[in-house]
């Protein structure tokens, strides 16, 4: 197993008991206790374990947000292949509505230079990265903005959100399952979220392996209000059989 399976592994399971332990994981995966402290350190640099004594926790167990810093650098390569698969799901004109995260960022970074669009974000990240661009007629959506994600959230956002419908809208998500359908972190998140569902004609999900099959702490909108997901190779066919018998186009990219 090489060590970004191992990961993996290891992350999928402090996920689902809630904490794991050196000792156990080393005999799980027949490697060494210092393989797995190693392991161990590298996903708390990703902001996605937080080292205790013995082991690791998950940071959504702690209530524990990670930042976008902290995040870029997670799945890159799967990310970088979802955004440019995204790009199919493009109008040829018209308008799109494009969520905060860092998936959507890289999406941001791939739209054609070639092609007019209207962009509707709360992320400052995607305004700054298309503020020059002259193809791009960009609408900055105000509110509070939140210092992880540098996304504007609360009434101000929903007040202007209210006002558009475009044709696609690309969102991000910390958890996706057919159960409890998109979730996030944060209440006020979510709100603005499911705002940019109600706003498009169509919503494209862009979601890496790790949330599927997850349930985060605010409900954002069921998988009946989606179209399509995007997602890697690294999705378990299990979860992504559920999610299209649910009603969702599946690309694996």
């Amino acid at each position: 197993m090489y060590a970004p399976e191992r990961h993996q592994r290891i992350l999928d399971i402090a996920r689902e008991a809630g904490r794991v332990d050196v000792v156990t994981l080393a005999a799980q995966l027949d490697v060494t206790p210092e393989t797995i402290r190693r392991d161990l350190t590298a996903l708390e640099r990703h902001g996605l374990v937080r080292r205790v004594h013995g082991g690791a926790i998950p940071v959504e167990r702690l209530g524990f947000e990670p930042g976008i810093a902290q995040r870029e650098g997670v799945l890159a390569g799967e990310k970088e292949r979802i955004a440019k698969a995204a790009l199919d799901e493009l109008p040829d004109g018209g308008s799109v509505i494009l969520d905060a995260g860092t998936t959507t960022v890289r999406l941001a970074e791939m739209l054609p230079h070639d092609r007019d669009l209207t962009v509707v974000t709360h992320a400052l990240p995607v305004a700054t990265l298309l503020a020059a661009r002259s193809t791009i007629t960009l609408h900055l959506v105000g509110g509070n903005v939140r210092g992880r994600t540098l996304a504007a959230v609360g009434p101000w956002a929903l007040r202007e959100l209210a006002d558009i419908h475009a044709d696609v809208a690309f969102v991000g998500t910390n958890g996706l399952s057919v159960e409890r359908g998109l979730s996030t972190p944060d209440v006020a998140e979510a709100a603005v979220k499911r705002a940019l569902v109600e706003a498009a004609q169509r919503t494209v999900v862009l979601a890496d392996h790790s949330k599927l099959g997850r349930t985060d702490f605010a409900h954002v909108v069921p998988v009946t209000a989606l179209d399509t997901l995007i997602t890697d190779t690294g999705a378990a066919d299990e979860l992504v059989d559920e999610i299209e018998a649910a009603g969702l186009r599946v690309v694996r990219a």
